[in-house]
C-alpha cells in the first residue's frame, strides 16, 4: 500500500512540475478566422488550419476549428504560407501572407471536392477524442467491435468506462454514474436493459464527464455519461440501414434516416432486435455453526437462456424558424418483451462433504416493458457569437411487468412498476468580451415510481394462492427536484477558468402502502464546481478540477421486496437509506506528438454516507430437500446500508499510437483504490445487537488494449483485450477477468456497403468469480457468467452518403475547441 501511495504522489508532483517548468514564449500575435461550407454557409468544425514558412512543407503551427468553424492561432510575426483543409473539400491556400500583427483572415469558404470523396484512404475507423475544459467527447467512429451491437457495447469501448458481465456500467470502477441521453436523464426503470435496446449506430458521440460543472445535475458520485444521438446534417434524403444476425440466436434491423431542407430537418432512428443470451452460475457454500464448525454444504447450480425482443423508435423534427432560431421536437417509443427460464439445482452435502441429495427449482420469468417519451428543445442564438438561450422539456411514462412461476406454479412472483418522469430546463449563455462567458439556468425534475411486488404460494388442498407477506410490498416513490445554477468562465493568456455554483432543493416521499410506513426526506444543498486549465504549449496542457456530487438512493436499493429467484439467497432494499455526498478532485495532463497522443489524470473522491452491501442471516430456514427429511438451510439476505466514509483514489492514462497508416494502437489503464471506514450495528433475528466493522482497503485496476490493422484487399482487423483486476471487500473478494474480442470488416459497392464479423469473448472467459465470508455463518465461492461467447455478423448499407461523410470524419483532436465554457 505504501508503494501505491508513493506512486500516486509521484504522479501528482510530476504533473505539477510540467505545469510550472515551462519557459515563457516569445511575443506572438493572433491569427483568427472562420471556415464554412461554400453552398450552405454551415460552419465546418474540425477543419485544419496550418501555417508554413514560405516555400517550406514543415509546419510552424496549426490547429483545428471549433464546432462553430472558428480558429485562433498564435505565431511570431513574419510571412507565411497558410493552408485550410477538410476531408472531402478542396484546399484553400494563402501564399506568402504577411503577418505583422493580430490578423483576421475572415470567413473562408470551402467547396466540395467530388474526386476526393472517392479517393480518400485515411478514414476515421475508431473513436476520436475531443478534450474540453469540463469533459471528454468521444465521437463514435466505425469501431468494428460495436457493429450490429448496442449502446452497452459502445460504452464498453470508451476509455474509463466498463460494463461488467451483468450489464452494470462503471466510470473509473465506480458504479455511481449518471446516464444521460441527449442531455436528459434516461427515463428507463432498468437503465442497463434499456441501453441494450438502443442500436450502436444511433449514437453520434459520448461525453465522459468525471467532474461535471454546475450546469449539469449533481446526481452521480462518479460523474456523468451523456449519450448524444445522431441527427442527420447532410442536405436531402440520406441514411444508413444495418442488418445483423448472430449466435446465440440474434437478429436485428435498424435504420438511421433524415431528410434535410432549408427550413427543416426530419430524422428518425428505428430498430428491432431479437436477442437470446445464455448464462450460468455456480455457488459453493459452506454453512457454519455458531462455534465456527462446519454444519453442511450446498452447491447452487444455475443455467438460463434469456430472450428479449422489441423495438426502439425515435422520430423528430428540427424546424429552422429563423437564421438563428431552431425548435426541435421528438417522440421516442420503446417496447420489449422477454423471458428468462432459470433452472436451479441444489446439491446437498453433510459436514463431512458426503453427497446426500439434489433438489431442483425452476423459475420461469417473463417481462413486458414499454416507454413513451416526448421531448422538445427551443434554441435561440443572438447576433453575438456564443450568446444563446435554450429551453427544454421532457415528458415520459414507462411501465415494466416482471412475473415468474416457480416449480411450475407452486409459487409465483409479480413485479409491476409504473414510472412518470417530467423535466423542464432553461439555460442562458452570455459572452462577455472576447474570452469570458456567464451562464445561468433552472431545472425542475418531477418523478413518480409505483411498484407492486407479490409472492404467492399455492395451497394444494384447495388449489388457491395466498400472498406471502414476508416478501410482498407496495411502494410509492415521489421525487421533486428544483435546481438553480450559475457559472462564469474566462480565459487569460494560457489559463482558462470556470467557476460554478448549483443549488438543489429535493423532496422525496417513500411510502410503503402495505405496511402503512410513510417517510419524507428533504435535501437542500449547494454544489460548487471549479475548473482550471493551463496550455503549456500548442501540444500539451494540464487541468485541475473540483466538484461536489450527490447520489440519491432509488428503486431497487430502497424497495424492501426480495428477489425471489433463490429462496436461500435474497436481496432486500433498504427504505432508510440516505443520500451519499462526494467531493471529487481531478488533475490531468495531455501531450500530443506526431503519431502519439497521451493523456493522464490522478483523482480523489471522498464520499460520506457511502452505500455498501452486507449479507446477514434473516432468521428464516427453508428445506432444500424434496423428500422433507427435516434438513433446513438458513436464508441469507443481502441489503444496502450507509457507511461513514469511503475514499476512492486512482491514476489513469490513455495512449493512442499510429505507427503506420495501416496500423493503429489504443490503450487505457486505470489503477484505483477504495479505502472504506465505518461500523454497522443492527439487531439480529435473536434480538441481539451486533456490530460489524467494515474497515477495508482495496486496490484494483483494469486495462483495455486495442489494435486495428488494415490487411490486404482492404480488410480491417481489430483485436481488443480487456482485463478487470481483482479486488477485496469487507466480506470477501473478487477475482480478475480477462476478455478477448475479435472483429473483421470489408467495404464493397464503392464504400456504400460494409460487412462486419465480430466475436465477443472469444475464449469464453468473461466470468465473475468472487468469495464471501461471514464470520461463524458461511463461506462461499461463486462463479457467474451473464453471457457466453457471442458471434455477430452485420451488413451496413449507406445511401446518398459516403463512408467519408464529414459528419463521421472528425480527426483526433485534444483542443478545447473554443467551447471551454459550454456543457
Amino acid at each position: 500500500m505504501n508503494l501505491t501511495k508513493f506512486t500516486f504522489l509521484a504522479a501528482l508532483l510530476l504533473l505539477s512540475f510540467q505545469l510550472f517548468a515551462q519557459r515563457p514564449d516569445v511575443a506572438k500575435v493572433n491569427v483568427t478566422g472562420k471556415v464554412v461550407e461554400q453552398t450552405t454557409k454551415q460552419p465546418l468544425g474540425y477543419a485544419t488550419v496550418t501555417l508554413f514558412n514560405v516555400g517550406s512543407k514543415t509546419p510552424v503551427t496549426g490547429g483545428l476549428t471549433n464546432d462553430q468553424g472558428e480558429f485562433e492561432l498564435q505565431v511570431a510575426k513574419g510571412t507565411y504560407d497558410i493552408s485550410v483543409e477538410f476531408i472531402s473539400f478542396q484546399i484553400v491556400d494563402f501564399k506568402a501572407r504577411k503577418i505583422d500583427g493580430n490578423t483576421n483572415l475572415g470567413t473562408i469558404s470551402l467547396r466540395d471536392d467530388v474526386t476526393q470523396l472517392s479517393e480518400v484512404v485515411i478514414r476515421n475507423e475508431t473513436t476520436a477524442i475531443d478534450i474540453k475544459l469540463d469533459k471528454k467527447v468521444y465521437s463514435i467512429g466505425n469501431d468494428l467491435m460495436v457493429k450490429g451491437g448496442t449502446v452497452s457495447d459502445v460504452l464498453d469501448n470508451i476509455p474509463s468506462v466498463t460494463v461488467d458481465s451483468d450489464g452494470a456500467i462503471s466510470l473509473r470502477g465506480n458504479e455511481s454514474v449518471r446516464i444521460l441521453i441527449d442531455g436528459r436523464p434516461s427515463t428507463a426503470i432498468n437503465v442497463a436493459e434499456a441501453l441494450k435496446m438502443l442500436p450502436a449506430d444511433a449514437i453520434d458521440k459520448v461525453e465522459v464527464i468525471t467532474n461535471p460543472s454546475a450546469r449539469y445535475d449533481s446526481e452521480g458520485g462518479a460523474g456523468l455519461l451523456n449519450i448524444i444521438l445522431k441527427k442527420g446534417k447532410r442536405d436531402g434524403f440520406n441514411g444508413t440501414v444495418i442488418g445483423t444476425v448472430g449466435d446465440p440466436e440474434n437478429y436485428g434491423l435498424s435504420a438511421n434516416l433524415n431528410f434535410r431542407d432549408t427550413e427543416f430537418n426530419l430524422f428518425t432512428s428505428t430498430g428491432y432486435s431479437y436477442r437470446t443470451s445464455k448464462g450460468n452460475s455456480r455457488t459453493e457454500t459452506e454453512y457454519l455453526n455458531p462455534d465456527g464448525s462446519v454444519r453442511n454444504y450446498i452447491t447452487d447450480r444455475r443455467t438460463n437462456e434469456r430472450l428479449n425482443k422489441g423495438y426502439n423508435s425515435t422520430i423528430g423534427l428540427e424546424w429552422f424558424l429563423a437564421d438563428k432560431t431552431i425548435w426541435t421536437n421528438s417522440l421516442n417509443v420503446r417496447e420489449s418483451k422477454g423471458s428468462n427460464p432459470d433452472d436451479v439445482f441444489y446439491d446437498n452435502y453433510d459436514a463431512a462433504k458426503n453427497f446426500q441429495f439434489t433438489t431442483a427449482r425452476f423459475n420461469d420469468s417473463y417481462n413486458d416493458d414499454y416507454n413513451l417519451e416526448y421531448a422538445t428543445n427551443f434554441e435561440k442564438k443572438f447576433s453575438k457569437e456564443g450568446h444563446i438561450f435554450t429551453l427544454d422539456g421532457s415528458f415520459s411514462k414507462e411501465g415494466d411487468k416482471d412475473n415468474s412461476e416457480i416449480n411450475f406454479g407452486s409459487e409465483t412472483t409479480f413485479n409491476h412498476q409504473t414510472e412518470s418522469r417530467n423535466s423542464i430546463k432553461a439555460d442562458y449563455v452570455l459572452p462577455i468580451g472576447e474570452d469570458s462567458k456567464f451562464e445561468a439556468g433552472y431545472k425542475g425534475d418531477f418523478n413518480k415510481l409505483y411498484t407492486i411486488y407479490k409472492v404467492d404460494t399455492l395451497d394444494i388442498s384447495n388449489n388457491t394462492y395466498s400472498s406471502d407477506n414476508r416478501y410482498s410490498n407496495t411502494l410509492e416513490y415521489k421525487e421533486n427536484i428544483n435546481a438553480l445554477y450559475t457559472q462564469f468562465g474566462t480565459k487569460f493568456n494560457k489559463f482558462s477558468v470556470l467557476l460554478g455554483l448549483r443549488y438543489e432543493d429535493t423532496k422525496v416521499n417513500i411510502n410503503q402502502i402495505t405496511s402503512s410506513d410513510y417517510n419524507t426526506k428533504t435535501y437542500r444543498d449547494f454544489f460548487p464546481s471549479a475548473f482550471l486549465t493551463y496550455e503549456i504549449s500548442e501540444k500539451s496542457s494540464t487541468s485541475l478540477s473540483y466538484s461536489r456530487r450527490i447520489s440519491r438512493p432509488r428503486g431497487r436499493l430502497i424497495n424492501p421486496f426480495s428477489n425471489y429467484s433463490s429462496n436461500i439467497n435474497l436481496f432486500k432494499g433498504n427504505p432508510d437509506l440516505n443520500a451519499s455526498y462526494t467531493d471529487a478532485i481531478d488533475l490531468g495532463y495531455l501531450h500530443r506528438w506526431d503519431k502519439v497522443t497521451f493523456s493522464t489524470s490522478v483523482y480523489v473522491n471522498k464520499t460520506d454516507q457511502s452505500v455498501q452491501f452486507i449479507r446477514t442471516e434473516s432468521g428464516d430456514f427453508v428445506s432444500t430437500d424434496s423428500e422433507n427429511s427435516g434438513i433446513l438451510t438458513p436464508v441469507i439476505i443481502t441489503t444496502p446500508i450507509n457507511l461513514a466514509t469511503s475514499l476512492r483514489y486512482g491514476f489513469e492514462f490513455s495512449l493512442n499510437y499510429t505507427p503506420f497508416k495501416w496500423w493503429r494502437l489504443n490503450s487505457n489503464f486505470n489503477l484505483y483504490g477504495n479505502d472504506t471506514k465505518g461500523d454497522y450495528t443492527y439487531t439480529d433475528f435473536n434480538g441481539l445487537e451486533v456490530t460489524q466493522n467494515f474497515d477495508n482497503e482495496a486496490i484494483s485496476w483494469f486495462t483495455r488494449m486495442s489494435s486495428k490493422v488494415t490487411l490486404p484487399y482492404k480488410v480491417d482487423w481489430q483485436t481488443t483485450f480487456n482485463y478487470y483486476g481483482p479486488s477485496t471487500t469487507a466480506q470477501g473478494k473478487s477475482y480478475g477477468i480477462a476478455v478477448l474480442n475479435l472483429a473483421f470488416s470489408k467495404d464493397f459497392l464503392n464504400e456504400k456497403a460494409t460487412v462486419s464479423l465480430n466475436v465477443s469473448d472469444l475464449l469464453n472467459t468473461r466470468k465473475r468469480r468472487y468469495d464471501t465470508n461471514i464470520l461463524n455463518v458461511l463461506n462461499s465461492e461463486s462463479e457467474m457468467q451473464w453471457r457466453t461467447r457471442t458471434i455477430m455478423m452485420s451488413l451496413t448499407y449507406r445511401f446518398n452518403q459516403k463512408k467519408t461523410d464529414r459528419q463521421k470524419v472528425k480527426p483526433q483532436s485534444n483542443d478545447n475547441g473554443g467551447e471551454e465554457f459550454q456543457g
